[in-house]
């Protein structure tokens, strides 16, 4: 035997070059496809909003960081940047300049370095920033910009419904959707962006090709935003087969709010999702579960930010449960 001493030590043991710096801008880098589609359809508005989202967010950090925790600065690791673009992505682009900065807040200070920073925070930090700010100014984050003329150039000082919120109202005031289709952009439209939403939200296509980035770099695995479309399709398609003048098309489903966004950039935040295989198909089913029922019978037209913020809460015990099986651990062979 060599006389070379074994050296033993924690894990992990397998190294790489990969670190949440690296991580944090191949999302961002995702993301690109979608902020430009936004600058194109909202102009200046969509520059202002996501930039101020970006500022706010590193600043609070700085200042939180280095004057109340008193802790090393870590705003260079891209994660307040990414948390700052998320928010803006989740927000209308005429939202008043104040609120950005209080959801800012909200994300930074309170569902991220509340909990210890990156790596600690429960919750995604930019999804209850979001949440804070529909909460409590409804009003103010239910005015969408609205598409005119030829549906390619949307103005600020023309606000309506986005498509859920027009379903939402026309089936409460008893139209059938045969009636309501004709109020709603096409699936082309909402395809490629042409409609009203949140700013980040609106192209499904543009987020379909960050999502497929993500997931060729590995920066994502497809379990989670494969599983949770699929599940609001296999969802809404019943509900659709049963009564179509009452439910809305899979298709409609999917290609309008942030199901895409959500399914992609949301819900696979490293920090608050599950670290197992099995344990990323049951969050997903069940964030697709609750977007579904909110969507359909909750009050507000939109559900996928809740749904995601409550299955946040069940990732430790996903973690805790689906534990992968420890290298030299005895197996159980049972012989017949």
């Amino acid at each position: 035997m060599s006389n070379q001493p074994i050296i033993v030590s924690a894990s992990p043991h397998v190294h790489s070059d990969r670190t949440s710096k690296k991580l944090m801008y191949d999302v961002i880098i995702a993301l690109i496809p979608a902020f430009l589609v936004s600058i194109y359809v909202f102009g200046m508005s969509a520059l202002i909003v996501t930039s101020v989202a970006i500022i706010s967010c590193v600043l609070f950090e700085y200042l939180i960081q280095k004057y109340l925790l008193k802790s090393d600065v870590t705003i260079t690791d891209g994660s307040a940047l990414l948390t700052g673009i998320l928010l803006a992505f989740n927000l209308p682009s005429n939202l008043p300049i104040w609120m950005v900065v209080i959801g800012a807040l909200v994300a930074i200070g309170i569902a991220k370095l509340s909990f210890g920073g990156l790596g600690f925070n429960i919750f995604n930090p930019a999804l209850v920033g979001r949440v804070f700010l529909l909460v409590s100014f409804p009003v103010q984050m239910t005015m969408w910009p609205t598409a005119i003329e030829n549906n390619t150039t949307l103005v600020d000082a023309v606000t309506g419904a986005t498509s859920l919120g027009t379903i939402k109202e026309g089936l409460l005031a008893g139209d059938t959707m045969t009636e309501i289709s004709t109020r709603i952009p096409s699936a082309i439209d909402m395809l490629f962006g042409f409609t009203g939403g949140s700013l980040g939200e609106m192209s499904a296509l543009a987020l379909l090709l960050g999502g497929v980035y993500l997931i060729i770099r590995k920066v994502i695995s497809w379990h989670i935003p494969i599983t949770l479309i699929l599940t609001m399709v296999v969802f809404t398609g019943v509900f659709w087969v049963i009564n179509p003048e009452h439910y809305a098309n899979p298709v409609i489903h999917i290609l309008s709010g942030g199901a895409i966004l959500g399914a992609f950039f949301m819900a696979t935040d490293l920090v608050t999702s599950p670290m197992t295989k099995k344990g990323m198909v049951i969050f997903a089913i069940g964030i697709g579960v609750l977007t579904v029922l909110i969507r359909l019978f909750g009050a507000y037209p939109e559900g996928i930010s809740f749904a995601i913020l409550i299955m946040n809460a069940f990732v430790p015990l996903m973690n805790k449960y689906f534990k992968p099986r420890r290298f030299g651990s005895k197996i159980k062979v049972k012989i017949v």
